[in-house]
């Protein structure tokens, strides 16, 4: 990794820039799956899960590793990313459709308009939860960070997640799981920034996911491949300050996936152990990595 593409007393090129080698498996779900480390907590309520067909749903503060541990399921049972894995990225503006299908009313009106002969079958697109249902093959099912959603989701989704299957009135059928076929496998995760209802709790299996000095480890264990050049004790000393920013009572305190990416950072500039123990907090390497919010700055 490179950190010297920006110099001040002289331009670059475009060359420059694509010559990059970002670390992307510390970002990249898809590469990372292989990499994850369940605690024993984890496995144990997943396969919970998966023997009664409910939905898992994981909760814990943004960057320890929630929705990794649906791509790390995908990878673990050999599912295909491209065509076995449908996930649902979570906004202010998702409602239960968005998981179901979608409707296109523009193109249908405005196909209407022109005189042809529109159905609105045919602006229907399906959404995750009927492309598993159609697959009739084990698949997952990702709904991530349900508690950005309105209030109305967790609740608009209960009958369909319990009963396995809806109706679509723009195509005036039902979409039902094929009785021969297995439930998908469907995670949820939750950073906690609401309380979800409770009838939706009770049929989840729940898995809260602490950031504890043992998770931080077997990560930290699991991606070394991304720091080879940082000596054992210098990856020591980065996580011990790791956990002293986080005592610090931060109003952004960093997570598992800033240390990795810190890690990372701590090699390309040849960082030391005894830099890393005798900096003060504020003279750390890298503190953009770990420290987000100027208030916080301001405190160190």
């Amino acid at each position: 990794m490179s950190l010297t593409l920006l110099d001040p007393t002289r331009r670059s090129s475009p060359e420059a820039l694509a010559s990059r080698t970002v670390p992307r498996a510390l970002s990249d779900h898809r590469l990372a799956a292989s990499r994850y480390q369940p605690s024993a907590e984890l496995v144990d309520a997943v396969n919970v899960a998966l023997a009664l067909g409910a939905p898992l749903l994981i909760t814990g503060e943004p960057g320890t590793g929630k929705t990794q541990v649906a791509w790390y399921l995908a990878w673990h049972f050999g599912l295909d990313f491209a065509t076995q894995v449908f996930p649902l990225n979570v906004r202010s503006s998702t409602t239960a459709d968005d998981l179901l299908y979608r409707f296109d009313a523009v193109g249908y009106f405005r196909s209407a308009q022109t005189g042809k002969a529109a159905q609105q079958v045919d602006f229907v697109t399906p959404g995750p939860l009927w492309q598993a249902y159609s697959l009739g093959a084990p698949s997952l099912v990702l709904i991530d960070e349900i508690d950005k959603a309105p209030r109305d989701f967790p609740n608009d989704i209960l009958n369909v997640i319990d009963q396995h299957r809806f109706f679509v009135p723009e195509a005036n059928a039902w979409i039902e799981r094929p009785a021969d076929a297995p439930p998908p496998v469907m995670i949820i995760t939750s950073n906690s920034e609401r309380r979800l209802p409770e009838p939706f709790l009770r049929r989840c299996v729940f898995h809260h996911i602490a950031l504890t000095d043992a998770l931080v480890r077997r990560a930290v264990a699991a991606h070394a491949g991304a720091w080879p050049e940082l000596a054992g004790h210098a990856v020591d000393a980065a996580v011990d300050r790791f956990f002293e920013l986080r005592r610090m009572n931060l109003r952004k305190p960093p997570a598992t996936s800033e240390l990795l990416m810190w890690l990372a950072i701590l090699n390309g500039l040849g960082a030391t152990t005894a830099a890393l123990q005798d900096a003060p907090a504020r003279a750390l390497p890298a503190l953009s990595v770990l420290v987000k919010d100027a208030d916080d700055l301001a405190s160190l």
